[in-house]
């Protein structure tokens, strides 16, 4: 059984970003595996560890740096690696799908593909749809409960309103985790020093084919979110207040 777990190598949701010019921001900031996707990566050490003759590949599709996020997959247990090296740090999501459906086929026929919900930088939340279309296979996304048994996939995602819908899907499929799924393990300084000597296959982004004729989205600028401000604290009566609040209301021109 060959299990794909996308990976996308982002910046710590803790760091301060900051933007350059266009589109571009100052990345020497700590980068980490997209926590999403780390609820994904342990589903299939799950799979694998409840014995299952599975074989787990990360795959990610990024600059140089993304490399560092295959190795922290590898020492938290995946077999093996496949890194589409790219140029540029941010792709819409049309071509993504692409380089890791191009780099997935070409290595294997996936049993089972997963991905986080959403990457916590851009949060387009496309991918694995996309992937879907792509290799043709049907998908569920914001999984948090997960079962395999007899070829077929039980999940439950959460939806609106506090409720969780049960999805039932046969091999090979498409799931997207999301926080609550399990608890991701954390790689030991062993495990580190194993990964340096597991398998990280290098693929150039042209070696993938062209790009498409036409890009669906372009990305102009990055600003920081202005600042909005401190709250106010209204006193005296209700009847005070709600005079207070109105003013304010009127004053700032939102009535």
């Amino acid at each position: 059984m060959k299990i794909y777990v996308c990976l996308k190598h982002v910046p710590d949701t803790a760091a301060n970003i900051r933007p350059l010019a266009g589109a571009s921001f100052d990345e020497s900031v700590k980068f980490i595996v997209n926590p999403y996707d780390e609820y994904a990566l342990e589903q299939a050490l799950k799979i694998r560890e409840s014995g299952a003759d599975a074989e787990v590949v990360a795959v990610t599709a990024g600059r140089e740096a993304a490399v560092s996020t295959l190795r922290t997959a590898l020492a938290m247990g995946a077999d093996r690696a496949i890194h589409v090296k790219t140029d540029t740090y941010f792709m819409e999501a049309l071509e993504t799908a692409r380089l890791l459906h191009e780099a997935i086929s070409r290595d294997g026929s996936p049993d089972l593909i997963l991905t986080g919900r959403q990457s916590v930088d851009a949060e387009g939340m496309q991918i694995p749809y996309r992937l879907g279309v792509l290799f043709d296979l049907p998908v569920a996304v914001n999984v948090a409960s997960f079962s395999m048994a007899e070829g077929l996939v039980t999940v439950e995602r959460e939806i609106e309103g506090d409720l969780r819908e049960v999805i039932e899907m046969s091999l090979p499929c498409i799931v997207g985790a999301t926080r609550g799924l399990n608890h991701p393990r954390c790689a030991t300084l062993p495990d580190m020093m194993k990964a340096k000597k597991k398998e990280i296959r290098v693929i150039p982004q042209a070696d993938l084919g062209p790009e498409p004729a036409a890009s669906v989205v372009e990305l102009l600028e990055l600003k920081t979110v202005p600042d909005r401000g401190r709250g106010k604290m209204l006193v005296g009566s209700p009847d005070e207040m709600a005079r207070d609040l109105v003013r304010i209301l009127r004053e700032n021109k939102t009535l």
